[in-house]
This record gives structure tokens, sequence and C-alpha cells, in this order.
């Protein structure tokens, strides 16, 4: 009975309301190391929990441009090659300054790191480190994320 509550209350009650679903766009940063994919990860601002590099949309930007400012702002990548193409998308519930939580749909967008900085806008903000792809899976929250990141 209580599965049944949480289900109607998470599918229907929570979103009605919050109001509708926000979208951000994000970039999977990787390399190749031999025949294995290194990912990116980084830490967020308010929880320090693992996440891949996140934002709003842009004005003037479309979205794998403006997920690849967001690498550049919060991990240092400066140069490397974007997917126009998202390989899919995670949900969340995103905490706001007011308290607030809203549904957010995360566009995720792969981008081959070919050059990071180690002064970049964010760096005194965030951690960063390099993992393989089942570490990363393993670090961050999302289940959604986690089989992106498993299926790069």
């Amino acid at each position: 009975m209580l599965e049944r509550l949480k289900g109607a209350w998470d599918a229907y009650v929570w979103p009605w309301l919050h109001g509708p679903t926000r979208l951000q766009v994000a970039a999977l940063c990787y390399r190749r190391d031999g025949k294995a994919n290194k990912i990116l990860l980084i830490t967020s601002r308010d929880t320090g929990r693992w996440i891949i590099p996140k934002g709003w949309p842009i004005d003037g930007l479309n979205d794998p441009e403006a997920a690849k400012q967001e690498a550049w702002e919060e991990a240092g990548v400066s140069k490397g090659s974007m997917s126009d193409e998202a390989i899919g998308h995670y949900t969340y519930r995103k905490s706001l300054d007011d308290g607030l939580d809203i549904p957010v749909k995360t566009m995720v967008f792969p981008l081959i790191v070919e050059e990071i900085r180690d002064e970049f806008p964010e760096a005194d903000q965030r951690e960063r480190k390099w993992v393989s792809q089942g570490e990363a899976a393993n670090m961050v929250d999302e289940p959604e994320l986690q089989s992106i990141l498993r299926a790069l």
C-alpha cells in the first residue's frame, strides 16, 4: 500500500505541485586510455557529490555549445570534440535557493577531451577526477546517468 501511495505521489501529485520539468544540458567528458574510456567527474558545489558538468541552456548557444561551455567553466575543458547529438538524458530533482525542488531533465552530450587546464572559472569550487567508466557509474547518484556512463 505504501509503495502505491509513493508511486502516485511521484507520478502525479509531486509534478503537479512543482510545475513543469526544466531542461539542463551536460557534457560527458571522456578520453581514450588504451582500449578503455576515462571519464572526467567533478564535484557539485553544494553537496560535493560526483557529477558531470551541467547547467541551464545559454542564450545564443545551442545545447551542445552550452554543454561545452559548462565543461570549461566547471571542469577546465578548454578544447575537445563535442557531438551535436545527445546520447541520452537523466532526470533528477534540483533544490533551488528558495527551498523548492524542481524536476530537471538533463540532456547528455559526449565531449572527447583534447585539452584541459588547471586554471578555470570554478577551479577553487570543485574537485575533478579521471576514472574508468565503471567507477564513474558507481560514483554518480542518478540511475539513468549510471546507465549512460556504462554504455558509452
